[in-house]
């Protein structure tokens, strides 16, 4: 199943959506394609390209984007770009900084991404009983940034997703 992202009428993200909906919206007048997927939806009578990027033409007040996202593995993952804290490489699992069994928090300042070999290798260490070094500063996903997490985006979304 392809997915598109809706703007806001003002151009900020505001959800990921099945294609078929985003077709649905554009056909419906309730929203303009900005992008296209290369992608096409056939009918006997005619054939409707699928839109990858579509802005909705009235603003719509998103309240429910100041709830907090739970620090999964996925979303701790994803906030850090899949990029391991200690070496660098490709995360697909996430660390306690400061371990449970010292007291640490399962709280996203305390949980980065990290890979398998870096992550058995810590274990329940501190970083200064290492001597390692977090690359960048953990932080608590806010607003449209924390509500996009669930959705690894596509290539065509990163220029609207930056702004």
């Amino acid at each position: 199943m392809s997915r598109a992202l809706l703007l806001n009428a003002s151009y900020e993200p505001h959800s990921v959506i099945r294609d078929r909906d985003a077709v649905v919206l554009c056909l419906t007048d309730l929203a303009d394609p900005v992008e296209f997927s290369g992608r096409e939806f056939h009918s006997p009578s005619c054939t409707v390209p699928v839109p990858s990027v579509l802005r909705l033409r009235r603003y719509i007040s998103l309240p429910a984007l100041h709830r907090s996202v739970v620090p999964t593995t996925r979303n701790v993952c994803a906030r850090d770009s899949y990029i391991c804290a200690y070496c660098g490489g490709t995360a697909d699992t996430m660390d306690h900084i400061v371990p449970r069994a010292h007291g640490g928090k399962h709280t996203w300042e305390n949980l980065t991404a990290a890979c398998r070999p870096c992550n058995h290798k810590k274990g329940d260490k501190t970083l200064e009983e290492l001597g390692w070094k977090l690359e960048r500063v953990p932080y608590r996903p806010r607003g449209v940034a924390a509500h996009l997490l669930r959705t690894p985006p596509e290539p065509e979304w990163v220029p609207y997703l930056a702004a």
